[in-house]
């Protein structure tokens, strides 16, 4: 009887990665460790020094090992910023089609990090929230000569402030990078239904207001509110966009 699965032998490059994960699970690396010399490594994991070498520049793109020059290999921080940057590659190739998926995932994502952040902001983080907003008052008196670009940095930063007030780095990493990828979606929108801008302003301050009490399950609300206007904007006019042709 044939066998159903057959066994497909891992390449020499998946050895090494498997190898210095486990090392790294294993507490054998962590952040900071300097990687035992090429010739022993390539021992220890049996493979050749070719093999280790592709195994290591594969490590160093996703962020988990940087090589200096002349003086080794080591671990990165593992920060979850720098481990999940190739989700940025993902979402730049979902650009400008598909923004209104990536605004999806960040409606998700973000009424739980405007829910957590809800009871975790300090003071100084609320304040920092409503200066930004003031940011976006003195850009709106400027109508009908809005500095757009200026109002997306404000909306990116108001974002990203409650998504590092959440207490989860990799929530806050992973929201990072979609606000940022975003950048174009949100513009477009600022260009051609200008009345945005103060609908915008007007969702943040609602927000902000609860996150001023406290209110996680309202904040919740205000936020995918928010962001699913932005989403539904999106999906409608996607054709619309010169760039997503």
């Amino acid at each position: 009887m044939i066998d159903d699965f057959v066994s497909v032998p891992r390449s020499q490059t998946d050895v090494v990665i498997g190898g210095i994960k486990a090392m790294l699970t294993r507490g054998e690396l962590g952040p900071g460790s300097r990687l035992p010399i090429e010739k022993d490594l390539a021992a220890q994991l049996g493979v050749s020094r070719g093999s280790l070498r592709e195994g290591v520049r594969a490590l160093a793109t996703l962020g988990v090992l940087e090589t200096r020059q002349g003086d080794g290999t080591y671990v990165t921080a593992l920060d979850p910023r720098t481990l999940l940057s190739p989700l940025g590659f993902l979402a730049d190739l979902q650009q400008p089609a598909h923004a209104a998926d990536l605004l999806a995932v960040r409606r998700m994502l973000e009424a739980e990090t405007v829910s957590l952040a809800a009871t975790r902001l300090t003071d100084e983080e609320l304040a920092q929230l409503d200066r930004t907003l003031g940011v976006v008052d003195t850009i709106l008196q400027n109508d009908p000569d809005m500095d757009l670009e200026g109002f997306i940095d404000a909306d990116t930063e108001f974002h990203r402030i409650i998504a590092r007030a959440s207490g989860n780095p990799a929530l806050a990493a992973i929201i990072d990078t979609l606000v940022g990828r975003t950048f174009r979606a949100r513009l477009w929108r600022a260009i051609t239904h200008r009345g945005s801008v103060r609908e915008t302003q007007a969702e943040h301050r609602a927000i902000l207001d609860e996150l001023v009490r406290r209110d996680p399950a309202r904040a919740r609300i205000r936020m995918q509110v928010h962001l699913l206007g932005v989403e539904e904007f999106s999906a409608a006019h996607a054709d619309e966009d010169p760039e997503a042709q």
